[in-house]
């Protein structure tokens, strides 16, 4: 009674003071920050109830505090600190009631913490003193000391539901009230405020993630959207994790595998953090195998000595150890994902920084998009595994040292072996998992390499009808991907397979040594090992899967580090001239080809024989025939074509470019003319109207507003020609270089562009344009004839043109002899045509006016709202084979379950029948029943490989063809970015983990309910009890889903913008650097990685906050579970019964048959 006694008195005591410390720091910091806002308006119904039940439940302690002393003369300690307590309880709601805070609304969480401990101590007080008195009401009532808990225990609960159903409408009361007195102060505050929830909430709201309940609020009462997430931690976020990763990498520069050492030395502290808690975790997971020797022994001990409060003690050491065990694994799961969040936000900010600055030659787009899609997350997700390094041979050593305090020598020794073994055979079946993993992945870079290519030209396949033949082909890859997946999901089957039945193989080799060494064997020492064997799970089955995630993620950093190492853009010298220099551009002899790295081939595209100087103000023009090198010699002056030999060409001043295919980036006309720059309305107009742009923007609806969309699909070429032109006269550069900027327009509209664009606005700058209109020859001051690679000649027209047998004269006669020829079909035709001659702007509006009208802009991409549909679940479950095979594999399920609970419950109720039971009937039956067991969880785990397969490839051919049988106008309107990330990123989820994850969720509740029937055996109580926790847990459920469901959507719809931005900046990596405007680009990037990973962060958050409380719930469950067991008779008791759930039940275990 002692020890009792000393726990009521140390939780009361701390109790008492947390609640003064509250009320101190609360008043201290109202005063500081003068935020209290007084009422003003009576305290509501539930405010009035609370102070008064509590006014109450105070005199009645303080009552039975001085009948105690009267009667014993005796006053125990516990009795006068629960008395304290709750005078300073009372003392707080009188407080609240006169006040209230917009930090703080309805009563604070230590007070409602003490309102439960409160009604938990009265509960258990109440339950012992009726199993006493043999559930004898009136026996019971007779007694002085319990009917304090009999009148405490009804206005406890009524307190706990009053305060529950109170604060929601104290919430709405309170934000009336300060929107009243200070509505514009409260917003500044909120939009502060939400930002910092995370980072500004205590330790106890971190660690039971309370800081999470105003996005619960806000999301019961209405859509989610992101506007409404809050902003990620300053530590998550793009620039800072990216700022430290490079510090880190210049750190390591010099030395091998630095990227790997730069990651680790950048999240050290975060990762020693996560290593603590996952240590605790396994330390309380290893407190429960331990502690069943123990409580098993008091359960079978007869003697008086087991008193009943040591029972207690052992409960609660159970329930503590459970909760911290909960705890720290809540902590240890959200650590590691905000380490993965850290990582990938920095490496992808890296890659992309990277991609804009390394030469034309390196890595392809499709293996640069990989890169981001696959090898980034492979890395972030390694963060789950890297404490797997330390934790395995320390589970293993706890679980070898609980076995031999149980067991013995020999049955420990022989327990490890087996383990080994075990481990032995699942190494090879991970390195097999491997390999066909990696034989998925290319299939898949085939696949979506060709996807990507099909849904960048779809417009061109429809206009030939070549849908069905592009079709069969993709079809055809991914048969060849369901062919590796299948075989990789069948050796999946196997690995889930060892781990159910690894406990069993080391379970039958353990007890068979026992007898054979004639170890005593006790339910006490069987229930402790077959606790401790299915811990040894973990260990088995994490060691081979770890080995193959360290490899997998060595690969994809050396993919990564293969990306950095790559030589960065810096051949280019943009030297800025100096006033009195004349020279613009300096050309010196060398050679350029694209294919440096290639000993094979080493002819250079670019030979330049000669030294060029280009002045400023010069109009240089590059002529010659298709192939002849003019667009790589303006590629070789930006410095885009590496050197092979001889000098670089110098560039003195600003540069911009206009590339010959034209690169449009998604947003508005303006926004691309503008490209970074401050808007200038003066000049702004004279580059519209010298790139003939203001017919077409009096035509679109819009105006200079009107949204581009991805590739500038709904423009023509005409318009994105004039609109990049626009983009690098606005930008008032040294010198311009125009690639061909004629071509897409026709000659009324080239004509205008040369005269008011070239000649006018560029007067003065130095321009060098490659063209194939030689009309457009003699008004340049040089011209540069290609040939071949090389410049064969240069000059001013009339130069050239004097020279009979120059290669400018026979390009301008080859010329004129085509418009000749193509003349008398003019002539010909001229009556007829001439009156329906009409220049390609007003073709191209009347042509385009109606499908502009009607065109529907690019919206974000919009996500499904409410409850998921039942009809969504029917057509996943019924995608294979109707659905046939689902009811075998619940019946394998069920059987497995049935026979695991009958060989753990023989094993543990045969070892006490001495002498009615054999040694050989003992082991023998129990090697039946487990390997009958074994046999059905092998029969569910390859059911589930065959209808995951299947499921997936009906799935992916539904998906595929919808999307070639669309109009054209929907990919118009549709990112090719959200194709591929459907085709890629999501089919790989259906592929590998939603049936698994659909299945696990079936699997437990079979598991659950199969707890509840063999628990309800011995105390029918247990159902009430089940029945509370079940209710409590659906409406936590609730609760929750509606926001956990909106953000799951929410991170499935971020991660497509950062891909298209990805491809895009990439396709105009060339005009970027020209134009200098990689910090714009790379500060967009960032946040859309910090849109991602704020959506991601709140997205991880919200699971372990529901865990957290889950878990508590089934603890306590557990807890209670237990001091019914300890106060029942023990004639009444069978502990395998009560005990073999603890065995059972695991919510980690089915994490296992997903195949990642």
């Amino acid at each position: 009674m002692d020890v009792v006694d000393t726990v009521l008195v140390t939780a009361n005591v701390g109790f008492f003071y947390a609640i003064l410390i509250w009320l101190l720091l609360h008043t201290l910091r109202q005063s500081k920050l003068r935020r209290v806002v007084f009422l003003e308006q009576e305290p509501n119904f539930f405010s009035t109830i609370t102070l008064l039940l509590n006014f109450i439940l105070t005199l009645l302690t303080i009552a039975f505090a001085f009948h105690e002393y009267r009667t014993n003369k005796i006053v125990r300690h516990s009795s006068v600190t629960f008395a304290l307590t709750w005078v300073m309880a009372s003392l707080v709601s009188f407080y609240l009631m006169k006040k209230t805070t917009r930090d703080n609304k309805g009563f604070p969480f230590v007070l409602i913490l003490w309102w439960v401990w409160a009604s938990i101590v009265e509960a258990i007080s109440v339950s012992i003193g009726l199993m006493k008195n043999n559930l004898d009401l009136w026996m019971f009532l007779s007694e002085d000391d319990n009917i304090v808990g009999v009148v405490s225990l009804p206005m406890l609960l009524l307190l706990l539901c009053l305060n529950v159903c109170a604060r929601e409408e104290q919430y709405t009361t309170d934000m009336e009230q300060l929107l009243v007195h200070n509505k514009s102060k409260e917003e500044e505050d909120d939009e502060d405020g939400d930002g910092e929830n995370f980072t500004n909430a205590g330790i106890w709201s971190q660690l039971t993630f309370r800081w999470l309940n105003p996005i619960f609020r806000k999301g019961r009462v209405q859509k989610l959207e992101l506007a409404h997430i809050p902003d990620v931690p300053h530590s998550e976020t793009a620039e800072n994790a990216s700022s430290i990763l490079e510090e880190s990498l210049r750190k390591h520069k010099l030395e091998e595998g630095s990227l790997t050492k730069a990651i680790a030395s950048s999240v050290w502290k975060s990762l020693a953090l996560n290593a603590v808690f996952a240590g605790v975790n396994t330390i309380a997971s290893y407190m429960g195998p331990l502690l069943i020797t123990y409580f098993v022994n008091f359960l079978v001990d007869d003697n008086s000595n087991s008193s009943i409060q040591f029972g207690l003690i052992l409960a609660f050491i159970f329930f503590l150890s459970k909760t911290l065990e909960s705890l720290s694994q809540r902590q240890w799961y959200f650590g590691a994902q905000r380490i993965g969040i850290r990582v990938r936000a920095a490496l992808m900010t890296l890659i992309y920084s990277k991609s804009l600055m390394i030469k034309c030659a390196g890595p392809t787009h499709g293996k640069i998009i990989n890169l981001v899609n696959v090898d980034v997350d492979r890395v972030g997700d390694f963060c789950w595994y890297i404490h797997g390094v330390w934790l395995l041979p320390v589970q293993v050593i706890l679980a070898l040292v609980i076995l031999y305090i149980n067991l013995g020598f020999l049955p420990s020794i022989s327990a490890l072996a087996v383990t080994i073994l075990v481990i032995m055979c699942n190494t090879p079946l991970a390195n097999m998992q491997e390999k066909l993993h990696s034989k998925i992945m290319e299939a898949k870079d085939t696949r979506i390499k060709t996807t990507s290519e099909i849904m960048k030209n779809i417009r061109i396949l429809k206009l030939h009808s070549w849908e069905s033949t592009f079709l069969q082909k993709l079809f055809q890859f991914r048969d060849t991907e369901k062919s590796w997946l299948k075989k990789y999901l069948y050796t999946c089957s196997a690995v889930a397979t060892l781990f159910w039945t690894s406990p069993t193989l080391v379970s039958v080799v353990t007890f068979g040594v026992c007898i054979l060494v004639k170890t005593e064997l006790t339910a006490a020492t069987v229930l402790s090992a077959l606790a401790t064997f299915r811990i040894l799970q973990e260990p088995i089955y994490n060691l081979p899967e770890l080995i193959s995630m360290i490899a997998q993620t060595k690969v994809s950093i050396d993919r990564i580090q293969e990306l950095i190492n790559e030589e960065d853009q810096n051949q280019f010298m943009n030297k800025h001239a100096s006033k009195d220099s004349l020279i613009a551009i300096e050309v010196k002899p060398g050679e350029y080809a694209w294919e440096t790295n290639d000993q094979t081939n080493k002819k250079p595209i670019i030979q330049i024989t000669e030294n060029l100087l280009l002045k400023k103000g010069q109009k240089v023009a590059v002529c010659g025939s298709v192939g002849s090198g003019k667009s790589s010699l303006l590629c070789c002056m930006l410095g885009e074509i590496p050197l092979v030999s001889g000098a670089l060409i110098k560039v003195y001043g600003t540069r911009s470019y206009v590339p010959q295919s034209p690169w449009i980036q998604s947003g508005t006309v303006r926004e691309n003319i503008l490209f970074g720059k401050e808007m200038n309305k003066d000049l702004y107009e004279s580059v519209l109207d010298g790139c003939a742009l203001h017919q077409d923007i009096n035509m679109w609806g819009d105006g200079d507003l009107n949204l581009v969309e991805e590739r500038g699909i709904n423009l023509s070429g005409g318009q994105k020609q004039r609109i990049q032109l626009a983009r690098a006269v606005y930008s008032d550069s040294d010198i311009y270089f125009l690639d061909d900027p004629f071509s897409a327009v026709d000659a009324h509209t080239g004509t205008h562009l040369f005269k008011k664009c070239l000649m006018q606005l560029l007067s003065d700058k130095t321009v060098v344009y490659a063209t194939h209109q030689l009309e457009f020859l003699e008004a340049a001051d040089l011209i540069l004839v290609m040939k071949g690679g090389k410049i064969v000649e240069s000059g001013k027209y009339r130069e050239l043109i004097a020279c009979p047998n120059c290669e400018f004269v026979r390009q301008m006669a080859a010329h004129e002899e085509t418009i000749n020829q193509i003349n008398p079909w003019h002539e010909d035709n001229s009556i007829s045509s001439r009156p329906l001659q009409k220049n390609q702007i007003e073709v191209a509006e009347e042509n385009l006016q109606d499908s502009i009208r009607n065109f529907k802009k690019n919206k974000e991409e919009e996500a499904e709202t409410g409850r998921v549909k039942w009809s969504v679940y029917s057509t996943f479950v019924t995608a294979a084979y109707r659905g046939s095979l689902v009811p075998v594999i619940l019946l394998c399920q069920v059987l497995f379950q049935v026979m695991q609970m009958g060989s753990n419950y023989w094993i543990s109720w045969a070892a006490e029948q001495t002498g009615k039971v054999t040694k050989g009937q003992l082991i023998g039956t129990f090697v039946l029943l487990s390997g009958g067991s074994s046999i059905f969880i092998l029969g569910r785990t390859v059911l589930m490989a065959v209808v995951a397969v299947e499921t997936a490839q009906r799935l992916f051919h539904g998906m595929i063809t919808s999307v070639f049988r669309a109009p054209v106008s929907f990919f118009d309107t549709t990112p090719s970015s959200r194709i591929l990330s459907r085709s890629s990123t999501d089919q790989s989820t259906v592929d590998t983990d939603i049936p698994y994850r659909l299945a696990g969720l079936v699997f437990a509740l079979i598991q659950l309910l199969s707890i509840i029937a063999l628990m309800s055996q011995v105390a029918w109580q247990v159902i009430l009890i089940f029945v509370v926790a079940f209710a409590i847990s659906i409406w936590y459920q609730a609760y929750y889903i509606t926001t956990a469901r909106e953000l799951a959507r929410m991170v499935g719809i971020r991660n497509s913008p950062i891909l298209h931005h990805f491809s895009e900046s990439i396709a105009g990596a060339a005009t970027i650097r020209c134009f200098n405007q990689e910090q714009i680009f790379m500060t967009k990037v960032k946040d859309l990685v910090d849109e991602y990973s704020r959506v991601a962060f709140h997205n991880y958050a919200t699971m372990e906050w529901l865990s957290v409380r889950i878990n508590f719930l089934f603890n306590l469950v557990f807890y209670f579970v237990l001091i019914i067991l300890v106060t029942l008779p023990r004639s009444a008791i069978d502990p395998s019964k009560f005990l073999l759930p603890h065995l059972i039940f695991d919510d980690s275990s089915y994490k296992h048959d997903t195949c990642k």
